[in-house]
């Protein structure tokens, strides 16, 4: 009675309910911070597909192996092929240096640049956001990306390269005004010289292709303004953790430059670095066949986006022009007229070259990755005709 006869009741209610106040404040943070994990779309594996019989393997494994000795000649190829089917790997080889200086070999766990193959994964990304309600196809890029300056430009413009957005690397190259070529250059100083610098497009928005590597520069910033995540986090989160992609990863040039995988030119000297290396999302992702593989089977799992919207990323959207050749949501396609459709993408940076083949209908995967400057990377399109109808005309191609 005495304590409660000096103890201001008031002051003590107060008390407990500030306390109470902090605690529940920890808890929301907590809830918060969980949820944004939580509600991050994420790739799933495929699962069992149906085993694929020796009798098939040795039917196709021949003239697979023909193919790569005549391709990379006394095994000339530096770099990873991997052909699968159903997931199952038919035939695979590594062969070359990794690293010539040190010595070391490439062997199936050595990630490799994939070059613009990380577009595939960029725009899977963007996608799974598209599929989740988190943005919209058709959303206006400056309702995400404030200060970007094309009004008319879309997500789905940014996808299949119809923005008239010039590259980056065209425009930051010569004029200091614009860009000091001594500074690394990154995804957000990108947006900033479009914000700031009068950039003009190349063509008025939305009336042709034009494969742009700034498109998918600025969709990897799409990415980390709407999940809250750096690029390397989001990409991490979304596709290589949930697939067990274990040797996959975004170069990070303050931490990977001195252990990444050196590129070289055709005639073994090793290329450096340059200002252009620091922007991610049309590039630097390094991978393996393997975790690729995984990938490529993810993608074609019945979770992985809803059937109106798959059917969009598999449509070509540059028709103003008559031929074969177009180009989808994140994937480049060869559609003939009798029928047939061929879907990829190839990579090209510095040394490294890269071929990333779907052939969904008979659910074989062809990958290929160099380290050392090569067009025979792109040849593996020459082992389709294996496994399905594809009527290419391979000696007008040479």
């Amino acid at each position: 009675m005495i304590f409660l006869k000096k103890t201001k009741i008031p002051q003590i209610l107060f008390s407990v309910l500030v306390l109470s106040s902090c605690g529940q404040n920890k808890k929301t943070d907590t809830v918060t911070t969980n949820t944004v994990e939580d509600t991050l779309p994420k790739m799933k594996p495929l699962g069992a597909e149906p085993k694929v019989s020796q009798a098939y393997k040795n039917s196709v494994v021949g003239r697979i192996n023909h193919f790569y000795n005549k391709n990379w000649p006394n095994n000339n190829m530096n770099g990873s092929f991997l052909v699968a089917k159903n997931g199952q790997i038919l035939f695979e080889r590594y062969n070359g240096f990794a690293n010539k200086n040190e010595g070391t070999k490439i062997t199936p766990e050595t990630p490799v640049q994939i070059a613009s193959v990380s577009k595939v994964l960029t725009a899977t990304a963007v996608l799974k956001l598209v599929n989740a309600g988190k943005i919209d196809l058709d959303q206006k890029v400056n309702t995400i990306l404030k200060t970007f300056p094309y009004e008319e430009c879309t997500i789905r413009m940014l996808l299949d390269h119809r923005t008239g957005m010039r590259n980056y690397a065209y425009f930051t190259d010569r004029d200091k005004s614009i860009w000091d070529r001594h500074n690394q250059l990154t995804n957000k100083d990108i947006l900033d010289i479009l914000a700031t610098k009068d950039i003009g497009l190349e063509s008025r928005t939305g009336t042709r292709f034009s494969y742009c590597n700034t498109n998918y520069a600025m969709l990897a910033l799409i990415i980390e303004k709407i999940t809250g995540l750096s690029y390397k986090e989001a990409m991490s989160e979304m596709i290589f953790k949930p697939l067990g992609m274990k040797n996959t990863y975004v170069f990070d040039d303050d931490k990977d430059r001195k252990k990444i995988v050196p590129s070289y030119k055709g005639n073994g000297v090793e290329i450096g670095f340059d200002y252009l290396d620091n922007v991610y999302g049309d590039k630097n992702v390094f991978s393996t066949a393997r975790d690729l593989l995984k990938f490529d089977r993810a993608r074609q799992s019945p979770d992985f986006l809803k059937p109106e919207l798959l059917k969009q990323v598999y449509t070509g959207y540059s028709n103003e022009r008559k031929g074969t050749k177009n180009y989808g949501l994140g994937i480049r396609m060869i559609n003939w007229e009798t029928g047939q459709n061929f879907y990829f993408h190839n990579g090209w940076w510095h040394g490294n070259t890269s071929s990333y083949i779907t052939l969904m209908n008979e659910g074989v995967t062809i990958i290929a990755l160099s380290n050392k400057m090569t067009r025979n990377t792109y040849a593996v399109r020459k082992l389709a005709p294996i496994f399905g109808d594809y009527p290419f005309n391979f000696k007008e191609e040479e």
